[in-house]
């Protein structure tokens, strides 16, 4: 098969049911050429409230079935409308659909995990071909279902001086080490932006802790870091990957503290889970380092972090580099593999048994 490039239009939304952020480019899944466009439409607050009740409930149990199936058909139905008010300025004509909808379930031990979103309704809809569903194959064949963006990353690092790590802050955060032949290796290092969104939504009731004004006007408990620091999952070697509510009986611990303190709190625990990863799993210490994900656009967040990995003898860039990751564009880069059978995951990024390629295509044969 020639491996043309694809002009993929892609959508993204993560556990944080905030947005559904999307990307249109222009690759071949081995190489990005061309951005077009990109960003991020609001979920209305009615949808994120019915995607937040589903939330860990299993598509196999039918009692659950029926309410998933309605949520994700309204799920469906959004991304639709963000797809067709795309289409309408595409600046180029849309080869393949990539989604990746809402995480409402991910439990490696069950070998289950779901996200939203109804390919076969989106292809139905524009004639396009549509790919979703990338975590189901890897974590039926042994591997963690996460992270699944190394080849992006490794796209994206082609010019970079190596090692190159890039530090995604999402809902989680993930690390991947690019090696200087190419090698990957990709782990969840811990928690990310949905554990400080948690806690500011419980005691501030916002949605986050906007550029990380309340934690910068608090003072940390290092105690209480020191202390998360010694749960289990950081004592893990990788591949591993950070489940959402891992921590959940844990946040009793930031309850005695005022607000600003408790989001300095949790704020310093990110950034040190973080930088004990990077300091202690990886290979060798990285030439260049990206910190990407939405919680770069936490300043505060990313000065705590320059500051741990400062005393490492680690560089730090941001989000302003010439570099720039995309939650969607990822998205996209991975449909464009997957339509060419192209691997997504790997026994060094999530301990799947062999290179695997990841995603179910719905077109006119499916």
């Amino acid at each position: 098969m020639i491996m043309k490039p694809l002009n993929v239009l892609a959508l993204m939304s993560g556990t944080s049911f905030e947005s559904i952020k999307y990307a249109f480019i222009l690759t071949d899944g081995v190489d990005i050429y061309q951005t077009f466009l990109s960003g991020a439409m609001p979920i209305s607050e009615f949808l994120r409230t019915k995607i937040e009740l589903i939330s860990g409930k299993d598509i196999n149990n039918a009692d659950d079935k029926v309410l998933i199936d309605t949520v994700e058909g309204d799920m469906t139905a959004s991304m639709v409308d963000v797809l067709r008010e795309i289409m309408a300025c595409a600046p180029q004509k849309v080869d393949l659909i990539g989604i990746e909808g809402p995480t409402i379930a991910h439990d490696v031990q069950k070998k289950y995990t779901y996200q939203l979103g109804k390919g076969r309704k989106i292809f139905e809809e524009f004639h396009i071909p549509v790919v979703s569903h990338f975590h189901n194959a890897d974590i039926l064949n042994g591997g963690q279902g996460a992270p699944i963006g190394a080849t992006y990353f490794q796209a994206l690092a082609a010019d970079l001086d190596k090692p190159a790590l890039f530090i995604n802050i999402g809902n989680n955060t993930s690390l991947t080490y690019i090696g200087a032949l190419g090698e990957m290796i990709s782990f969840d290092c811990g928690p990310g932006n949905a554990i400080l969104n948690d806690f500011m939504r419980k005691h501030a009731h916002i949605a986050m802790d906007y550029n990380g004004r309340c934690a910068a006007s608090g003072v940390a408990d290092e105690k209480i870091v020191s202390g998360l620091m010694r749960h289990e999952f950081f004592k893990k070697m990788p591949p591993k990957a950070f489940e959402h509510n891992m921590f959940a009986d844990k946040t009793e611990h930031f309850e005695g503290l005022s607000l600003q303190d408790g989001a300095a709190t949790v704020t310093a625990f990110i950034a040190e889970s973080i930088a004990q990863s990077v300091g202690n799993l990886l290979p060798e210490k990285p030439q260049t380092t990206v910190i990407c994900g939405g919680g770069a656009f936490n300043p505060t967040l990313v000065r705590a972090l320059k500051q741990k990995l400062k005393q490492q003898n680690i560089n730090a860039s941001t989000f302003d580099a010439d570099i720039k990751p995309d939650d969607a564009a990822c998205v996209a880069f991975l449909a464009a593999r997957r339509f060419y059978g192209l691997p997504i995951t790997f026994p060094s990024t999530t301990g799947v048994y062999a290179p695997l390629t990841g995603g179910k295509i719905y077109d006119e044969e499916s």
